[in-house]
């Protein structure tokens, strides 16, 4: 018998192996993880009567979600304005804190950030239903939204109020 020829070439052979190294599988189930906390808050704070959300709706879930550290920021300015404490402590967590809100809020305020959609009914449903397992992200339609959509929403509302107003008027006349 022959001896088995591998039908990849070395470097490829070694390139599929680092996909399979452990370094990528523990950034992947961290990015995995993150993606199923930021879903389990939504899911959290989302109010059971609502069959869906508007654009403006969900924009004032996500500046909900943009100021979950709120707390804990007062709770560390707290413990660092009591007298007789040397230094800043819990200061990286502080630090961590600060840039994640920053980078949350410049995506938001950009091109949009990630949010299951909970404009759509359908999907809502489906992400209500959703136990928390991270093996059924793929299930859950995510949807970007950002400060401009809560903008679109406010100028729909103005401009059928005042085409109410307009109604109004004409019927009075």
């Amino acid at each position: 018998l022959a001896p088995h020829v591998s039908p990849l070439p070395a470097c490829a052979a070694r390139s599929a192996d680092a996909w399979d190294s452990p370094w990528l599988k523990n950034e992947k189930a961290l990015r995995l993880s993150i993606v199923g906390e930021k879903l389990q808050w939504f899911q959290s704070h989302l109010d059971p009567s609502k069959a869906d959300y508007t654009k403006k709706e969900a924009c004032e879930l996500i500046e909900k979600y943009l100021h979950r550290f709120s707390d804990e920021l007062e709770q560390i300015e707290l413990h660092n304005s009591i007298k007789g404490r040397q230094g800043r402590q819990h200061s990286s967590r502080e630090i961590i804190i600060k840039q994640t809100i920053e980078h949350e809020r410049q995506l938001y305020e950009g091109y949009g950030i990630d949010i299951p959609d909970i404009v759509n009914g359908k999907h809502l449903n489906i992400f209500r239903e959703w136990d928390g397992d991270l093996k059924k992200l793929p299930n859950i339609k995510m949807r970007k939204v950002s400060t401009k959509d809560a903008v679109c929403s406010r100028t729909e509302v103005a401009n059928g109020e005042a085409e109410e107003e307009l109604d109004a008027a004409k019927d009075t006349d």
